[in-house]
C-alpha cells in the first residue's frame, strides 16, 4: 500500500513577501496600492531587510488612541503605532496602525498632499521596523532624511495640492 503524500505546507503556499492594507473604521481613496506596496518592499530591500508580512491598518484618531492607551499606556493621539512582530532576525513582520485623521491634519499643517503625508507616515513605520529610532534629535534627523529620500522615489502618486 502506498503512503499518502504529505499535505502541502500552508505557509509555503503564501507569498514570501507581502504588504497588506486594511481599513478599520475609516474610508478614503488609497493612492495606488499596486504601486505603494512594491515601493515599501523596495524600501525594506534597500535597507537590507527581508519582508515576511507587513500589515497597515488605517483607522480613526479614537481607534488609535485606544490602542495607545491599552498597549503603550499613553493617553494621547498619534499618527502611527508600529508593532514589531518579527521572530526571525533580519525579517520584517509587523502591524502598523495609522490614524487617517492625524495624517490629514499633518498634511494640512505641512501643506502637502494627503497622499504624500500618508506615504511619509507609512515609510516612517517601516523604518522603525528596520531598526531606526526617532527619540533623539540625531535619530529624528536620520529618520526624516530617510523618509525624504524614499518619498522622492514615489512622488508620482501624490495628488496636487488644491489650487496648485
Amino acid at each position: 500500500m502506498q503512503p499518502f503524500p504529505p499535505f502541502p505546507d500552508s505557509e509555503a503556499s503564501e507569498p514570501d513577501e507581502y504588504v497588506e492594507f486594511h481599513f478599520e473604521d475609516v474610508s478614503f481613496d488609497f493612492p495606488e496600492p499596486d504601486t505603494v506596496g512594491p515601493w515599501l518592499l523596495n524600501v525594506a530591500e534597500a535597507e537590507g531587510k527581508a519582508v515576511h508580512e507587513i500589515t497597515y491598518i488605517f483607522c480613526s484618531d479614537e481607534y488609535l488612541r485606544q490602542i495607545n492607551v491599552e498597549y503603550l499606556d499613553h493617553d494621547y493621539y498619534t499618527d502611527i503605532i508600529t508593532f514589531d512582530n518579527a521572530n526571525i532576525p533580519g525579517r520584517l513582520e509587523g502591524d502598523l496602525f495609522i490614524s487617517s485623521e492625524r495624517v490629514a491634519d499633518n498634511a494640512e499643517t505641512y501643506q502637502v498632499p494627503f497622499s504624500q503625508e500618508l506615504c511619509r507616515v507609512m515609510v516612517h513605520g517601516l523604518l522603525h521596523l528596520c531598526g531606526y529610532g526617532d527619540k533623539t534629535d540625531a535619530e529624528a534627523q536620520t529618520m526624516r532624511a530617510k523618509e525624504n529620500f524614499y518619498l522622492q522615489q514615489i512622488q508620482h502618486v501624490f495628488e496636487p495640492l488644491p489650487g496648485a
